[in-house]
């Protein structure tokens, strides 16, 4: 083949020049590092690592040095979150059971026998007792005898006594009760999985 492309130009700075390992430094570079020329004047305060010096102690700043604040939000409005909990009774200890049963009972037995004083004081003091024994003994009275006295039988140590009695019937049953349904439940929770509870917090 031949070339028709005809003569080409020869450039004398590539032939005639120094190779670009053997060019001289300029007379500006001489002296230091180089430095690229700047679009814009350096603020005031100088500038560290590429950042104006005010930038890294107040934050990030704008065009002109203006500081660029982030302030909250006043009427912004926060919604409390609920996280809730999804939990399943198994099992229930028949002794804790007992023993809160029983407690609770003697409790109940002691608030029961207090009412009861309490109860009787205020019926007596209005007269209640006076006017329905009154009515009672003339009712069942006659020639021979006076009839049923009723203020007598319901005295308040009477009243006391046998409220007694029916506060520790309630403990010993009640406590018995309870611990026979910790069994009764434990067996039923065995087949079905227990009570499911939902519990709720407010974070």
């Amino acid at each position: 083949m031949t070339d028709t492309r005809g003569p080409q130009p020869q450039y004398e700075g590539y032939a005639t020049g120094p190779l670009p390992g053997e060019r001289e430094p300029a007379p500006e570079q001489a002296g230091g590092p180089y430095h690229p020329p700047q679009a814009y004047a350096p603020p005031a305060g100088g500038t560290q690592g590429g950042r104006p010096q005010g930038a890294q102690q107040h934050g990030t700043q704008g065009v002109g040095g203006t500081q660029a604040t982030r302030l909250p939000r006043t009427g912004a409005r926060t919604t409390p979150r609920i996280r809730k909990a999804r939990l399943r009774v198994a099992k229930a200890d028949p002794w804790s059971v007992m023993k809160v049963s029983f407690l609770l009972s003697i409790a109940l037995g002691i608030c029961t026998i207090v009412a009861a004083a309490v109860l009787w004081m205020v019926m007596d003091a209005m007269g209640v007792f006076s006017t329905v024994g009154g009515t009672i003994s003339e009712a069942t009275g006659s020639n021979e005898s006076n009839g049923f006295d009723l203020q007598s039988f319901l005295s308040l140590p009477r009243v006391l006594i046998f409220t007694s009695v029916i506060a520790v019937i309630d403990v010993v049953l009640a406590t018995a009760l309870a611990t026979l349904g910790a069994f009764i439940y434990n067996l039923s929770a065995g087949f079905v999985g227990g009570v499911e509870l939902t519990l709720a917090e407010d974070e």
